[in-house]
This record gives structure tokens, C-alpha cells and sequence, in this order.
């Protein structure tokens, strides 16, 4: 018998190449959107991605609405909760109740439906250790969201975490959140850019000069997988799961780009600006703003469970940037 998995936020660039992969596999899938016109988007995206959306179905529900989510969990065997405000010009209360409260309202209709197992996509962020502390992080740790190197998006993702384990305390049904670190990869819709922006930015010369910042990269291609791993695994039950690669500091991404694309990278920027100037630019910019404190750090963390456990493989850091340029370029998508 197929299965019926929901996932939320179709339009989303995790979302969607969860979609495509689950169409892929032989699932019938269920998505949910806030705008019944982004349809046709998703289509466009299980399109881009290779798959037929014979079995797929829309519903409409909103994160922080009650409406449309019984409906929209009903008769389904799993549910990867994928859907998160990204941030942009939403207030950080705001953002936050869409993500905790959201999380929350989805797991209650799970529970209701009977659904088997849920999967939340949390953020690598919600084990991020200490500023001062030489821990790596694993999944045992539990990130402060009162640390003022956290900008609003990472804290609601570590507090709608956080509510989601205390809610699903002594419930019968089966939770497992993954936590993946900077998600780049092929895009199928310039909708859905998500993290890939930095990626767009710096094949448009953007910025002049880099700063010292460094990210752990997973690919959203072995994101999708994992997700689904987590999801059908027995061992999945109730764990959780950091999904990182390699770590690259952004002048080693800009470097990456113009030796695999050649003359298409040409305006990527090489130059690199210096902490102090970066911070003194800071006062003028929100965005460097909420970077600030990660300039220069390396944040030691470790996805070893995922790989023991689930089989996960993340694929080298620099195939994952390239086939991202490629993408963002207008090339297919991977």
C-alpha cells in the first residue's frame, strides 16, 4: 500500500526537493500552502526536479492559523515538517510564533490523525555551543536563544525545537527533528533561493570584499534523503540529527566558484575585508549586523550520528556549490 507523507512548505527550497524525492520513491505526497495560486509553482518545481506530480495534492493551511490543518494531516502516514519563516522583513515575535506555534499546531493535528512519525527541520544553530566554548557541538547540546550572536530566525528555529520536544513528552507518537547547517545546492525555482542568495550574490560581485565568515554546508539534495531516512528508520525514533558537510569560509565558496565555473564567475569577488572594518560596517548594515559575531569563529560541529545511524553521506562541499552557480545561472538542476 503507498504511503501519504505531508510536507509542509512546499514552495520552499528544502520543501521542494523533499517533494520531488518522496515522488520519486513511489510516495503519494501532500503539500501545504498558504496561497492556493503557488500551485502551479510546485508543479514547475516537481517538474524541474525530474518527478511526475501524478500523486501529489495541495491543501491549503497557514502556520499561524488553526484552519486547514486537520484536514491537511488527515489520512496521512507521515509528515516532514519542513516550514519556517526565513526571516526577510518579518518582525522577530512575529517569526517566532510562526515557527514555534506553527510547529506546534502541526504536531496536534498530527497526534489527532494518527500519524506515525513526524520529522521537523530544525537548524544546526539549536546545538550551537557557547561562544567561549571549545565543545564540539553534537545533538546532546542545547543552543542559548538569549545569546546575542543568534539573529531572529536562528532563535525561532531553536525555540520552536525546544517547544516541540516539551510538547511531544510522553506522546505515543514517534518525533525526530534534523538540524542541517548552511543548505546550498540546485535550486527549482527562483522562488525558493533560501541560503543559495550568498551563492547568487557572489556571481553578481556581491559583496566587493568578503568577510571572514565560514559555514557548515550540507547539500539539499542529501537533505531531502536524510529527511526521508529519518522518516522511515525505526532507530530514527525520537532522536535528533545534525546534517552538515564541509566546512568553507566564504573566500574559500568565492574561490570554489571561479575555478569550477571559469569565465561564468568572473565577477566574483576575491578580496577580503577585514574583521575590524567589518564590524565598523556593521553599525550601518542589520544584515552584517547579525553576522558580526561569527566573524573569524569556527563553530566545531559534528553530523556523525547521522552517518552512523542513517547512512548519511553528504557529498563534497565544492560539487554542491558548483551544481548550485549552475543552477542559479540557468542551468539544470542536478
Amino acid at each position: 500500500m503507498v504511503e501519504t507523507v505531508l510536507v509542509t512548505g512546499g514552495t520552499g527550497f528544502i520543501g521542494g526537493w523533499c517533494i520531488v524525492e518522496l515522488l520519486k520513491r513511489g510516495y503519494a505526497v501532500r503539500t501545504t500552502m498558504r496561497d492556493p495560486s503557488k500551485e502551479a509553482a510546485v508543479r514547475a518545481i516537481v517538474a524541474a526536479g525530474g518527478a511526475s506530480a501524478e500523486r501529489l495534492s495541495f491543501c491549503i493551511a497557514d502556520l499561524m492559523n488553526d484552519f486547514g490543518w486537520d484536514a491537511a494531516v488527515a489520512g496521512c502516514d507521515r509528515v516532514l515538517h519542513v516550514a519556517s519563516p526565513l526571516g526577510g522583513n518579518a518582525a522577530p515575535d512575529a517569526m517566532l510564533a510562526a515557527a514555534r506555534d506553527g510547529t506546534l499546531r502541526v504536531l496536534q493535528a498530527a497526534i489527532r490523525a494518527g500519524v506515525k512519525r513526524v520529522v521537523m527541520t530544525s537548524a544546526a544553530a539549536a546545538a550551537r555551543t557557547p561562544m567561549r566554548s571549545r565543545k564540539v557541538s553534537d545533538e546532546t547540546v542545547w543552543a542559548n536563544p538569549a545569546e546575542k550572536r543568534f539573529d531572529g530566525y536562528r532563535r525561532s528555529k531553536i525555540l520552536a525545537e525546544r517547544a516541540a520536544w516539551d510538547f511531544m513528552a510522553g506522546k505515543s507518537m514517534e518525533f525526530t527533528t534534523i538540524l542541517p547547517g548552511a543548505v546550498f545546492g540546485p535550486v527549482l525555482s527562483n522562488e525558493a533561493m533560501s541560503s543559495v542568495q550568498i551563492v547568487a550574490g557572489l556571481l553578481q560581485g556581491r559583496p566587493a570584499a568578503i568577510p571572514k565568515l565560514g559555514f557548515w554546508i550540507v547539500d539539499v539534495r542529501d537533505l531531502a534523503d536524510l529527511h526521508i531516512r529519518a522518516m522511515i528508520a525505526p532507530e530514527a525514533a525520537d532522536q535528533r540529527f545534525i546534517a552538515t558537510g564541509d566546512f568553507m569560509w566564504m573566500i574559500d565558496i568565492a574561490k570554489t566558484l571561479r575555478a569550477r565555473l571559469g569565465k561564468r564567475a568572473a565577477k566574483v569577488p576575491t578580496r577580503v575585508l577585514p574583521n575590524a572594518v567589518a564590524r565598523l560596517l556593521a553599525l550601518f548594515s542589520p544584515q552584517l549586523k547579525a553576522l558580526a559575531p561569527e566573524l573569524g569563529r569556527r563553530n566545531d560541529v559534528t553530523s556523525a550520528k547521522a552517518r552512523r545511524m542513517l547512512g548519511f553521506a553528504p557529498r563534497p562541499a565544492a560539487d554542491t556549490l558548483a551544481d548550485c552557480a549552475e543552477s542559479v545561472l540557468g542551468g539544470k538542476p542536478g
